[in-house]
């Protein structure tokens, strides 16, 4: 397996654009489009939210019922969410549209909304911009970039990756690109995440390897303890690699996992690391668990908490609010055997041993959680299952963002 430099367009056969539409601000990019030479096998997780924005709907309807598709349109600024008919139906008028300029069936147009909860769609805005993200598509590794750009809110930067590996002596690859800051607790996936693949991969290899792969990932971060109406994650395959079809359960479904495994844990990362005003990525693991059940109800309680989320923001080694934490988890286990360290590029400190505090420096501590990432170690000696769950720190940056986000 191996990272390369790319995002959506490092599969064979894909093509991205973005521009600036107009949606809610001027002169401010705000579309994007992934397009496929060749129509693809789809796969996707969306949000368990009770209230489904109108793009969750249209895409579930396409991954469900197998529907092959050629692009993906996705706009920022408004979230086309509690929207009604209108709103569902700017869907179809959207699919319509792209599948003109594109030359395409619009039955798969899949689609993709981040913003405000609540406002309609300036539609003929929507259709302006597809017509120009229909001529302005490319290839390049830069459209790719852009398009990752395009799709932002609150975050500060973009976020892709693409990996290759071999498949029966074919090159296979996997490119993603992702946004999402705030309004991030997933419990299926979370906010939108859209991965390209040049595989020829069955249609139940491509959903299970998605399905499976997100309660390690997405579903293990986690900024506000919010789950959003737009949760979505595609993969489209359009198997231009020409490899040997990957089929469930075999080695090469297991290697093809593993390295759609490295662009979702990477791409959760960055989401959980560019929090609404964070300044770090906030890690916590999980080990010596008697079930992997355990072991993640501990992590992601740990990182959620917004006690233990504040003492990471102002570097204190509050290692009390973790053990809370940890013990309103719902999971049992036995408080008095755990031990907690702390790890950062600035090395790795012991603050409990066996429920207790231990001798260790405060200064050492403080420095160790000033970094730009920091890690939390709890063992609980109960077994050899692990979890890991990632968020960041809170600060009143989040506070600043969200008090005024509609205007």
């Amino acid at each position: 397996m191996k990272i390369i430099k790319g995002g959506v367009t490092a599969a064979k056969g894909f093509e991205a654009a973005s521009v600036a539409a107009g949606i809610k601000y001027k002169d401010r990019t705000d579309m994007a489009l992934i397009y496929s030479k060749k129509p693809c096998k789809t796969a996707g997780t969306f949000t368990t939210n009770v209230v489904k924005a109108a793009p969750v709907k249209w895409d579930k309807n396409v991954v469900e019922n197998g529907i092959k598709s050629q692009a993906i349109v996705v706009n920022s600024g408004i979230a086309n969410a509690c929207t009604g008919e209108e709103g569902y139906g700017y869907c179809e008028e959207t699919a319509k549209a792209a599948a003109k300029e594109l030359g395409i069936e619009a039955e798969g147009v899949l689609i993709g909304s981040t913003g405000v909860i609540g406002m309609q769609l300036p539609i003929d805005k929507l259709k302006n911009g597809i017509a120009k993200l229909a001529v302005n598509k490319n290839k390049d590794i830069e459209s790719g970039t852009q398009a990752a750009k395009a799709i932002m809110t609150t975050d500060t930067a973009e976020k892709e990756i693409a990996v290759t590996i071999e498949v029966g002596g074919k090159t296979v690859t996997i490119g993603g690109m992702a946004k999402g800051s705030g309004m991030i607790h997933p419990n299926m996936c979370t906010m939108l995440s859209f991965i390209t693949t040049d595989a020829v991969i069955s249609k139940k290899a491509l959903q299970s390897a998605l399905s499976e792969d997100v309660s390690e990932t997405y579903n293990m971060i986690s900024v506000d303890g919010d789950t959003s109406t737009n949760d979505t994650v595609l993969l489209l395959a359009n198997g231009l690699a020409k490899n040997e079809k990957i089929k469930y359960g075999t080695k090469d479904y297991e290697k093809f996992a593993e390295a759609l495994h490295i662009v979702n844990e990477y791409l959760a990362k960055k989401i959980a690391g560019d929090g609404e005003g964070a300044t770090a990525l906030f890690e916590v693991k999980v080990v010596g668990s008697s079930d992997k059940t355990q072991a993640k109800t501990l992590a992601k309680s740990i990182v959620c908490s917004n006690l233990t989320k504040t003492a990471i923001a102002g570097h204190d080694a509050n290692w009390g609010r973790i053990l809370c934490a940890m013990g309103y988890s719902g999971a049992q286990f036995e408080p008095e055997k755990v031990d907690l360290f702390f790890e950062s590029k600035a090395g790795k400190i012991q603050i409990i041993e066996n429920g207790t505090a231990i001798d260790y420096s405060e200064e050492k501590a403080t420095e160790i959680l000033s970094q730009s990432e920091v890690t939390a170690i709890a063992d609980i000696k109960e077994g050899a299952e692990t979890a890991t769950a990632w968020g960041c720190d809170l600060t009143h940056g989040y506070i600043d963002i969200n008090a005024d986000y509609r205007s």
